[in-house]
């Protein structure tokens, strides 16, 4: 990236749903985005109908091109927390579509979420999008605290339920040739930068699996997104921004959120409007070209305290004069001796 960037900005558009898909790609459009990254959420992608109807599929393929965007990747993150989550309750009868939940029995809900996994992979292929953006759940989530102690076997036999699970996810994947970009987020498998290498170690480090970065998650647990770039080169699938603010509030705050709603100023941290929050996006952008990311730059819009109307456009006007001021494969020299 010298003069301009080579990255398409996209919208991801999860957190849109309550719109209809026409709308959010007319939005996009006015704002001044490139593409989308479209979430199998609301009437924005069915999956099912996209998988058996090439009717239906062409009139996403249409929508887009009437507003002068293109899809970049897909996103199933609320199928995905389906396949490997213990237990399974009413929370996952609010996110999944009706056909995956069915009569709600657990094990029954884990295989149709691991099959309409798999129909993203189809889907993706027969949109022209190798990427796939996701969660994966996780069977050991609820002992993060480690207490009562829990039995090194018991996370042992959680990451081997997550390969036994994901390993036919991820044949298919292979099989369409698309990739499958985890969100490293809490409440996953993978949801800090230990709990990334032992997910890769479980799938013997297939290519098909690799990461979706986004920094938001990781700052909040003092991760340093800008390392986990470097140390995961080879698995940055894609990217997305979404910042967090760290909000200590005169040592009560707690990284674990307090059980607090998003915005509330008691959490410590919040999401915030991308440039808004404590993202070193510039050494993140300079990191991503020297590893020689190529794809798209997703902005995942979260700001519990603006009008997403207005922060959504000062998003893409703020990743856009950034990349286009990054010199190529300026982080070399900083990474040399990592």
């Amino acid at each position: 990236m010298t003069n301009e960037s080579t990255h398409p900005v996209t919208l991801f558009t999860g957190q849109w749903a309550d719109l209809p898909f026409e709308e959010v790609a007319r939005l996009a459009s006015e704002w001044g985005y490139d593409g989308l990254e479209i979430a199998a959420s609301g009437d924005h992608l069915d999956l099912e109908r996209a998988d058996q109807d090439d009717a239906y599929l062409k009139s996403r393929l249409e929508i887009l091109e009437r507003n002068n965007l293109r899809v970049f990747a897909i996103s199933n993150h609320l199928t995905g927390q389906a396949v490997c989550d213990d237990p399974i309750d009413f929370r996952h009868k609010a996110i999944v579509r009706p056909s995956t939940w069915g009569n709600g029995d657990p094990e029954g809900v884990r295989q149709r979420a691991a099959e309409d996994m798999k129909r993203s992979a189809r889907v993706a292929r027969k949109l022209g999008v190798d990427v796939v953006v996701g969660f994966t759940g996780s069977k050991i989530w609820p002992y993060v605290a480690q207490f009562p102690p829990v039995p090194a076997s018991v996370i042992d036999e959680g990451y081997e339920d997550f390969a036994r699970r994901w390993n036919p996810i991820l044949d298919v994947f292979d099989a369409e040739g698309v990739r499958f970009a985890h969100e490293v987020h809490p409440s996953e498998i993978a949801y800090d930068y230990w709990t990334s290498v032992r997910t890769l170690d479980a799938i013997e480090h297939r290519e098909a699996f690799g990461f979706n970065w986004d920094p938001s998650h990781m700052m909040w647990q003092q991760i340093d997104p800008v390392g986990f770039i470097w140390d995961f080169k080879d698995r940055i699938y894609h990217v997305d921004c979404k910042d967090t603010r760290m909000r200590p509030v005169q040592g009560r705050a707690g990284v674990l959120g307090s059980h607090l709603p998003w915005g509330d100023p008691r959490r410590g941290w919040d999401f915030v409007s991308t440039g808004h929050g404590d993202v070193p996006w510039e050494d993140a952008f300079r990191a991503l070209e020297a590893i020689g990311y190529t794809g798209p730059i997703s902005i995942e819009w979260e700001d519990a305290g603006m009008d997403r109307l207005h922060g959504a456009k000062e998003a893409v006007g703020y990743i856009r004069s950034l990349l286009w001021k990054q010199p190529e494969a300026s982080f070399d020299a900083a990474f040399s001796n990592q």
